[in-house]
């Protein structure tokens, strides 16, 4: 390949940035949830459905800004068999080793994760279902002998085997609670916790996404209690270490690496992603790491001045927090991270959610 075709290779135009729906689209449009039937002639809803408390987080404007910011915090710095897919086979950890990483690849890399999981979330069964299916034939790839090379008793990991497919699940949403707890403005007051029996009620909604990936039924939790003492059965993978991230066969960091090598790889029309990267995903990440629990900032290693400092941090961003879940910035959000098919998804869960509330509301 030539220096020249390289360089247009490298260029990130508006439309490339933007995306069209096959950027997260893999078996053609998705079915929102109610707009099919099942055997029985009643609503296909999917995992959740319109009334749930999972929707009521996940369709809250800071759950769909946050969510990025949230899951990523716990996935690539909390469990440790995540961290080790991510180093070993990831795409931007394997094109780091090959000196093609770029910055276009880590916007990338972010967008399709949203807008990839919303038909599961939001979609009717069978779209979730083949969602998953999709997902569960590539992580079949993402497997290995080493989780830390700094505590080889921890073993290998396999992300489309029970317990990893499980943990994967639990720490997209259980950081959407966290998120939402912190972040979202609702009921004409500050953001605020659920209810315990709210909290409890989410906990056990999700247990319907960690069946579909396939979790170990024993281990799925319907409380928060039980949610707890899983963190505390798998307690082992969660603890901190400053060698997960290093690739056994290099010896370097893997994320490290990864900006290194994207930054060597820079042009100049790159610049048209730092606005993305820096309000998405750099703005919320230390006040996220002060939304989530002091259990889980310890896994990531976070002293107590640090997840004080955090702590301080997440209740100072509250202004701007406001700010990103207005419609203005959450359209921007759901376009560029969640993509046309996921903007679909959004509005019908949202109607319906808004309906079922309402006649909920008429019952009582």
């Amino acid at each position: 390949m030539s220096a020249t075709t390289e360089t247009q290779d490298n260029r990130v135009s508006k439309e490339k940035m933007l995306g069209t729906a096959m950027r997260w689209r893999r078996f053609g449009e998705p079915v929102p949830a109610g707009q099919s039937l099942k055997e029985d002639g009643t609503p296909d809803y999917g995992l959740f459905g319109p009334g749930s408390m999972v929707w009521e987080v996940l369709l809250h404007p800071a759950s769909i800004v946050f969510e990025i910011s949230a899951q990523a915090l716990i996935q690539t710095n909390a469990y440790k068999p995540i961290i080790a897919g991510l180093r070993d086979r990831d795409p931007l950890s394997i094109k780091a080793r090959n000196g093609t990483v770029t910055l276009y690849d880590l916007y990338d890399r972010g967008a399709r994760n949203s807008g990839m999981h919303a038909p599961m979330w939001l979609g009717d069964t069978e779209t979730a279902e083949r969602m998953w299916k999709h997902l569960h034939n590539i992580h079949k790839k993402v497997t290995g002998d080493v989780i830390d090379i700094g505590k080889p008793e921890l073993g290998g990991y396999a992300a489309s085997e029970g317990r990893d497919a499980m943990w994967a699940a639990l720490t997209e949403m259980h950081p959407l609670l966290w998120a939402y707890e912190a972040f979202a403005f609702r009921d004409g007051r500050l953001p605020h916790r659920l209810s315990p029996a709210k909290r409890d009620q989410y906990i056990k909604e999700v247990g319907a996404y960690a069946r579909l990936v396939g979790a170990p039924e024993e281990d799925i939790p319907t409380t928060m209690a039980e949610m707890n003492a899983l963190y505390e059965k798998y307690a082992d993978l969660f603890a901190p270490s400053t060698t997960t991230k290093i690739m056994p066969d290099v010896g370097k960091d893997y994320l490290k690496e990864v900006m290194r090598v994207s930054m060597t790889n820079f042009h100049i029309s790159h610049l048209r992603l730092v606005p993305p990267l820096l309000l998405i995903n750099a703005l919320p990440s230390f006040p996220m790491t002060g939304a989530v629990s002091a259990k889980a900032r310890r896994s990531m290693g976070i002293g107590r001045v640090k997840g004080a400092l955090a702590v301080l941090a997440s209740k100072a961003f509250l202004p701007i927090a406001y700010l990103m879940q207005q419609p203005p910035f959450e359209r921007y959000v759901i376009r560029l991270m969640w993509g046309p098919d996921a903007t679909k998804l959004i509005e019908s869960a949202r109607a319906l959610h808004k309906e079922a509330l309402a006649a909920r509301a008429d019952m009582a």
